[in-house]
């Protein structure tokens, strides 16, 4: 096979003994590669070694991610590989042996449970039921066979549960069609796809039903024409997925591998000409551009409406356009075939300058990080400047057709999450009271005066059984006000919430524009008269109001009230919390040890610090306010 540009740099820097140390190009270079390039990526970038990149790069998130299941698995980890690499990940992989899956899954004592991983891929395919028929076989016996499968795997998720804390993901199986057309009766046929459509669902509700299980349904991708296996491989090299379902299955990994270290994204920004209408605003007018009529106007609007339905879950959106302000405003509150409409956009920016200095802009405004930004234009040339000039964006580039932009937004599921939250369904008008904030604090010379006009309500206490998939989402999603960026699955949270020497606490804040919601947590445990606060996080949305010295005022207090001797913290530096290096020195606390990267300190207790006065706080609903 001949090599490709992008192969070609990958082997450039291979033969050069550079790809360690050039392993942040690798994300860039894979952006935009064709099939064929990324399979040839795959297969050089598995491998590398990941303790080489590594000592060349200690910040590379890595991913210890296990591979089992009933067939020959070794095709999916250079397909993982590169896909995570995609992301800026960087994969540590564990592949058990052929039909493996039982053993590992079973003795905490495998090669799966000692990899300690963070995620834990069990491949099935159709051959775990077929392989246990007799020949001749009826309905009977793929009955039989189906429900001992499935009880199987019930019971080796219930036993994984207990003993580990990464993720385990399955996936429905297919039904081959050269196993379903041995029935000779479309009746037989049929109670056939009844069977099995019951066993998948039997399969999907093991995610629906454990927060620590994930389970991908295939169906999606079959109906796209992924071919669900190749026979020649299944026959003879026990593959029993074809190469292309396990390509589009491990995209589906990677973006829950990308959830899993932080890495979801937060806001959608779009252009606006043949973007979300048809035709130039300020060439065709009002009445010119093509949206809610006509063939070409109908797929815009349907654009428009997957894009409102990203933003009911949680997703925030902007827009930035080379246009003039007024006349797209006035599209956005009055056209009649617009789907979308001015309240579901944070910021609109459209004059004719760069709209790479808007994304910024935005960034700021909102007070995420850019790196949380998926860009859409239909522009190459505005595509590749935002590429150039802010490289931490994902850009995703439309074309002339807008019966496909749909599926480019959504190929990558920039915006996938565990589980939509509360908070994430009111975020849009989170983000809005966020802006009153905004123009309320330029009303006010004195910051001192804007705090204790805004009346806030800091309410800290024990978390509750409903919240535990928040406070995970918050470990996972926030960066910037996080001490130690500790990522927590919700079992994780759940696991730490029961145990009897730790507390996780959940943060909620109000003032006169409204609740902000669950916006942070603490987590602390206790040994003997000593109180360790393992984190401390806390949303972008409630920074700079005093919420940080009240969360801490409570648990100080509370500490000495519960006769703690002292109260041990500690620092973990990353490229995007710098802004809270200071805390713990900031409220009292005295450096002990550590380094310069993961300092300690600890608080004696002897002088606690106040509440500010334009708090209300309430250190657990059941107790006296300070």
């Amino acid at each position: 096979m001949a090599t490709t540009p992008t192969a070609e740099s990958l082997l450039d820097l291979h033969r050069a003994g550079r790809l360690a140390a050039g392993y942040p190009q690798v994300r860039a270079l894979l952006a935009e590669a064709t099939e064929a390039e990324f399979q040839q990526a795959g297969q050089l970038l598995a491998r590398l070694d990941p303790d080489a990149v590594l000592r060349e790069h200690a910040d590379v998130p890595q991913v210890r991610i296990a591979v089992t299941g009933h067939g020959n698995l070794a095709m999916l980890v250079p397909q993982l590989t590169a896909e995570l690499a995609r992301h800026g990940l960087l994969l540590r992989p564990t592949l058990t042996d052929f039909d493996s899956y039982v053993s590992e899954l079973s003795d905490p004592g495998s090669d799966l449970y000692t990899a300690r991983p963070d995620l834990v891929l069990c491949v099935l395919d159709p051959m775990v039921v077929l392989d246990d028929l007799p020949t001749p076989w009826d309905l009977d016996a793929v009955r039989t066979a189906i429900d001992h499968r499935i009880s199987l795997l019930e019971g080796l998720v219930e036993r994984f549960v207990k003993q580990s804390e990464a993720t385990l993901v399955l996936n429905t199986v297919p039904l081959p069609r050269r196993f379903a057309s041995q029935l000779i009766d479309y009746r037989s046929r049929g109670r056939l796809g009844v069977l099995w459509r019951e066993a998948n669902t039997r399969l999907l509700r093991l995610g629906d039903e454990r927060p620590q299980v994930v389970v991908v349904d295939l169906d999606p991708l079959l109906s796209e024409g992924v071919p669900a296996c190749d026979p020649r491989l299944s026959a003879y090299a026990g593959a029993h997925l074809s190469a292309p379902l396990l390509a589009a299955y491990a995209k589906e990994a990677a973006h829950l591998a990308r959830h899993l270290t932080g890495r979801s994204k937060k806001c959608l920004v779009v252009d606006l000409d043949e973007t979300l209408w048809g035709g130039v605003l300020s060439e065709d007018g009002f009445d010119g551009i093509e949206v809610g009529d006509g063939l070409r106007g109908k797929a815009f609007s349907a654009f428009q409406r997957v894009v409102k339905q990203l933003v009911s879950q949680g997703v925030l959106l902007s827009a930035v356009s080379k246009n003039d302000l007024d006349p797209v405003r006035e599209v956005l509150r009055s056209h009649p075939g617009m789907a979308l409409n001015e309240d579901d956009f944070l910021q609109v920016r459209a004059d004719w300058t760069g709209k790479h200095g808007h994304l910024r802009e935005i960034a700021d405004t909102i007070g995420i990080g850019i790196d949380s930004f998926v860009f859409v234009d239909d522009s190459p040339h505005e595509c590749g400047v935002v590429r150039a000039q802010c490289p931490d964006v994902d850009v995703v580039q439309l074309d002339q057709e807008p019966a496909l932009h749909v599926e480019k937004l959504l190929a990558d599921g920039w915006f996938n999450v565990r589980a939509v939250t509360a908070e994430d369904a009111q975020r849009t008008s989170l983000y809005q009271a966020d802006a009153a904030r905004g123009e309320l604090r330029a009303a006010h010379v004195s910051v001192d005066d804007y705090l204790h006009d805004l009346g806030i309500t800091v309410t800290v206490g024990p978390v509750e059984r409903d919240e535990i998939a928040r406070v995970s989402q918050l470990s996972l999603r926030t960066n910037q006000f996080n001490l130690t960026t500790e990522r927590l699955q919700p079992a994780d949270v759940e696991q730490r919430a029961d145990d009897p020497a730790a507390t996780v606490l959940s943060v909620h804040v109000s003032d006169r524009f409204g609740s902000s919601g669950l916006t942070g947590a603490l987590f602390l445990r206790r040994s003997g008269d000593v109180l360790t606060i393992e984190n401390f996080l806390l949303s972008c949305r409630v920074l700079a109001r005093g919420v940080e010295q009240a969360c801490l005022a409570a648990v100080l207090h509370d500490a000495k009230a519960q006769g703690i001797h002292s109260v041990e913290a500690a620092y973990r530096a990353t490229a995007k919390n710098a802004k809270v290096r200071g805390l713990y020195p900031g409220h009292g606390f005295e450096a002990t040890g550590g380094d310069e990267r993961s300092p300690t300190f600890r608080h004696r207790l002897d002088q606690l610090p106040a509440v500010p006065d334009h708090i209300r706080l309430i250190d657990n609903p059941e107790r006296e306010e300070r």
